[in-house]
């Protein structure tokens, strides 16, 4: 009797799983009948990393799982809550999976993200980015009309004030964390006795609650060397938590200290007053954090690198050098380094303009020929992200779900 498609197919799948690269393969399907299964987003067995359009951006979902099931250990073990930023992902999928495993609510960036993580059911949204202005204002109290746990930042008294008229005109009260900034000079009142007096005039206004206070170093969360971070965060930290607990002696009803990052994560939990962590990156990690070296040496390897961007050979008429169908369009460009190759192993990356990226062949043993799929390891999460529509699930070879990115955008 002649093997089934499936029979083949699971064929195809073991034998892809054997070499130390994926070598091109037909299809089991059509092309249209692979748009159709990815166009459902589920239920789409039989689909392959071989089938996907390049470049596309993967999600391991075992990596993804194990990370977050990690973090939510730490957090309960360390006695503290975890609000995970979702400015890395910007995907409910992935924010729901989080809520499921502990979390208590998602940071978020952007307006944008606050309400497609509202429309997608999860609560308990922090807006970490100060909303200023008539628009981001009204969406913001519109989102606490829907969502009344929702909390926001202020660094500034006129701003608290603006949010307190508008909350008023709108009949809901808006929860408020003072912003104070440890050293990055971006947003944030500095810390000190200014900082408790914004909380006092927050704490006096009618139709805001003061809930504590948002103190994230960013300037720690990428110093390299556990010790050095470790230095860095517990000195810039010092003060915005001796501000926090000055308004608690001061009777203010402060109960939230929120920061830390994933850099930080192992540090800043070890912070007396610090009440939740809203670590990000850790879900799907990037070369940026690899390179700052954990606790146990020279790469961070705390959390497994779940993202990556799947690209395809293009050309190949260079012994040492092939070309990939990824480039500035394909990968985040705001750092000084690009990607760094996943599998197959033996091979560097340079970019070669918006839609090419050449690899060096630097193990003589490695063999790269057309067709092929060459899987890198994004440069930095949260902006690489921003460039996709959507993320494809896999495990192992096969494709399982796809996800869209749904908090897309910058708004």
């Amino acid at each position: 009797m002649a093997p089934s498609r499936r029979e083949l197919l699971g064929t195809g799948i073991r034998a892809l799983t054997v070499p130390m690269f994926m070598a091109s393969t037909a299809s089991s399907y059509s092309i249209s009948e692979v748009e159709g299964r990815l166009a459902k987003g589920s239920g789409i067995e039989g689909v392959s990393k071989q089938d996907l359009p390049t470049p596309c951006l993967l999600l391991d979902l075992d990596a993804l799982e194990e990370n977050i099931r990690k973090m939510a250990s730490h957090a309960k073990a360390a006695g503290l809550d975890l609000r995970p930023h979702g400015k890395t992902h910007k995907c409910s999928e992935i924010a729901k999976r989080q809520v499921g495993a502990g979390a208590l609510g998602l940071c978020v960036a952007t307006i944008r993200e606050a309400e497609a993580m509202a429309d997608a059911g999860i609560g308990g949204l922090l807006l970490t980015s100060e909303a200023v202005g008539p628009n981001k204002i009204h969406r913001l109290i519109r989102l606490a009309g829907r969502k009344p746990d929702t909390m926001a930042v202020v660094d500034h008294e006129d701003n608290a004030r603006e949010l307190d008229e508008a909350a008023s005109d709108a009949g809901v009260r808006l929860r408020v964390l003072v912003d104070v900034d440890p050293l990055g000079r971006r947003t944030g009142v500095p810390p000190g006795p200014g900082a408790v007096r914004l909380a006092e005039t927050v704490d006096r206004l009618g139709n805001l609650d003061l809930r504590g206070v948002h103190g994230y170093c960013g300037a720690s969360s990428h110093v390299t060397g556990f010790e050095a971070r470790k230095a860095h965060s517990e000195r810039y930290m010092g003060p915005v938590l001796e501000t926090y607990n000055s308004m608690r002696r001061k009777g203010l009803p402060v109960e939230i200290m929120s920061g830390a990052s994933t850099g930080t994560y192992n540090i800043d939990s070890n912070l007396e007053g610090m009440t939740e962590l809203q670590v990000g990156s850790y879900a799907v990690m990037d070369v940026d954090y690899r390179r700052i070296g954990g606790a146990s040496g020279d790469v961070y390897d705390d959390f497994r690198p779940a993202l990556h961007v799947l690209a395809t050979v293009v050309s190949k008429n260079h012994d040492d050098i092939a070309t990939v169908d990824a480039g500035l369009k394909a990968l985040a460009t705001d750092r000084s380094f690009g990607p760094d190759v996943a599998s197959p192993q033996g091979l560097s990356y340079a970019f070669r303009g918006d839609e090419h990226g050449a690899l060096t062949l630097e193990d003589p043993n490695a063999r790269l020929s057309l067709g092929d799929k060459v899987e890198l390891l994004v440069p930095h999460c949260d902006p690489n992200v921003n460039l996709y529509d959507r993320m494809y699930c896999v495990r192992g070879d096969a494709v399982r779900q796809v996800w869209k990115v749904d908090a897309r955008g910058h708004v």
